[in-house]
């Protein structure tokens, strides 16, 4: 890991090597502002405020060997480039806006956490205080019993079933509405239909009414217009015939003659045909007084359908008597679709039932193997009379991982009462506790690394010396690194790291350093007497790292 311009570090750089690591080093001296840049780096939330020197970007990169963690399906998912030795970076810019890059392509936050569950595990003093909440004590019983699938398929169920239980919902919320608005648009449909609503109908029926009252002033046009072109004497038709009459008897002397002739004919025929129209529509025009009523009334209806709907056409009115017998028609069938979507539901809630109960057995088949874990465990730990119950209880109501709620039951001294956690264990026990729920969890996890930050708070000699055991037996499977104050599990660490503070004239800044033997004896020493460092001191150094 290497990290720049940092809080209060300037340019540090690490490796950590595998098996077991501690880092040790005074109150105050930076051991927190390293984690946190790892935190960072795993895609923790930023702002300007981590910048040492506000005029340049603050860069933290690690380095992970995923080759055995089948990472590769992550990796194409997300468009990532998969490499075995993966590099992670984040950039914090001068304007406080951070970036995050996977292997050098630019990632979000949210697929920089999502990588960084299967990377490593950071155990601080505040989720020690997860072991109280029912939650994580259910997730450790699910790890330990590899229900991983069967949570997947549990939560793949529970979306189809809260969805189709939202639908039906929906359904049952529309049928109360749509009762209550069913007979009101009943009426608005009937209305519309009995209106024999057509296109065109407005313009046809206005035409129509204008037709028959003007019945008199069509009929003095049309006779009029009858006599000019068809009097015997005077009339066009008449005198259009003699036009025609003279110009063919010259007709066949000149071709222009011959044409104008017979455009004087095609005039006579129009002519003749207008005539005859004239005729007819003479004889069908008659006064209607009653017919005349009834469109006038069929207008008044339309006109006031049209403002009734806020519309300004016929065409618009057909369209709302086609959405009213829609609606009409989804109301008169919702109660089959109710039946249907209730039937889904059933068999939704049926198949969630079999795959939580399921959970259920493979939970509780797996409770005495968590107690015999705990109780063996923590005997080593100076607790030999540490009992574990853990209570398992159904419910009906379907929580995000089954119905299963959990209670883990402790009691810690012979003839002592059992309690939940919360009141039943002290600090320095809860310490021990969580140690070995994570030993116990590193056997069922495939992660490269698991940090522990002050783990041992709250005990101290012989059970110290028990807990640096356990974490060193952790680490033969898997990289553990422990920030710690005690002699005893620093002590125990194929590789001790010293994290200090080095200051000038002008700044302070945090260091970390690669300890050596002797290195490593004067700093056990110093935190078995503090900084006067006697003989017997570095002989308890020597005894410890021996």
């Amino acid at each position: 890991m290497s990290i720049k311009n940092y809080a209060l570090i300037d340019q540090l750089s690490v490796d950590f090597d595998q098996g077991f690591t501690t880092i040790t080093g005074e109150t105050g001296a930076g051991k927190s502002i390293i984690l946190g840049g790892l935190s960072l780096v795993l895609g923790a939330r930023s702002d300007q405020s981590h910048i040492l020197n506000k005029e340049r970007k603050c860069v933290i990169e690690a380095q992970f060997n995923i080759s055995e963690l089948s990472l590769q399906s992550f990796f194409e998912q997300n468009d990532l480039d998969f490499e075995e030795d993966t590099i992670v970076r984040r950039e914090i810019l001068t304007n406080g806006k951070s970036r995050a890059f996977v292997n050098d392509t630019p990632v979000s936050l949210q697929i920089l956490s999502e990588l960084s569950d299967h990377l490593i595990d950071i155990h601080t003093q505040n989720q020690t205080r997860s072991l109280l909440e029912q939650e994580f004590q259910l997730e450790v019983v699910d790890q330990v019993a590899d229900n991983g699938n069967l949570l997947s398929e549990y939560s793949v169920r529970l979306k189809d079933y809260k969805a189709a239980e939202k639908q039906l919902n929906q359904l049952k919320a529309a049928k109360e509405e749509g009762e209550s608005d069913r007979d009101y648009k009943r009426f608005l449909r009937d209305e519309l239909e009995s209106a024999k609503l057509y296109a065109g109908q407005l313009e046809s029926l206005q035409e129509e009414s204008e037709v028959l009252q003007n019945v008199d002033q069509i009929e003095q046009s049309l006779a009029m217009a009858k006599q000019t072109l068809g009097a015997d004497d005077l009339g066009v038709t008449e005198l259009l015939r003699q036009v025609k009459l003279a110009l063919s008897s010259i007709a066949a002397m000149s071709t222009k003659y011959h044409d104008l002739s017979e455009r004087v004919n095609s005039s006579l025929i129009e002519l003749d045909d207008i005539l005859a129209d004239l005729e007819d529509l003479q004889s069908s025009v008659e006064s209607d007084p009653e017919r005349l009523e009834s469109i006038n009334d069929q207008l008044h209806r339309l006109q006031l359908l049209l403002t009734k709907h806020k519309v300004t056409s016929v065409d618009e009115l057909i369209e709302i008597k086609s959405a009213l017998d829609f609606d009409l028609q989804h109301i008169d069938n919702i109660d089959q679709s109710i039946l249907d979507q209730e039937k889904l539901v059933g068999d939704l809630e049926a198949r969630l039932c079999q795959v939580s109960d399921q959970l259920h057995h493979s939970r509780q088949a797996m409770i005495p193997k968590i107690i015999h874990f705990l109780e063996t465990n923590l005997s080593e730990l100076g607790m030999p009379d540490a009992k574990f119950d853990l209570k398992l209880t159904t419910g009906t109501s379907f929580l995000s991982h089954g119905r299963d709620a959990i209670e883990w039951i402790f009691c810690s001294s012979k003839g002592g009462t059992f309690q939940i956690l919360k009141k039943s264990a002290s600090g320095g026990e809860l310490s021990r506790i969580m140690l070995v729920v994570k030993a116990m969890l590193c056997e069922h996890q495939n992660l490269p690394a698991l940090i522990f930050d002050e783990i041992d708070t709250g005990v101290s000699g012989e059970i110290a010396n028990k807990m640096g055991g356990i974490m060193a037996g952790m680490s033969k499977n898997m990289q553990v690194i422990a920030i710690t104050h005690l002699p005893q599990i620093a002590a125990q660490g194929n590789h001790h790291f010293k994290v200090y503070k080095s200051s000038d004239q002008n700044k302070t800044v945090v260091q970390i350093k690669l300890l050596t033997r002797q290195e490593r004896v004067e700093e056990i020493a110093t935190m078995v007497s503090g900084s006067n460092l006697t003989k017997a001191a570095i002989a308890n150094a020597k005894e410890l790292l021996n």
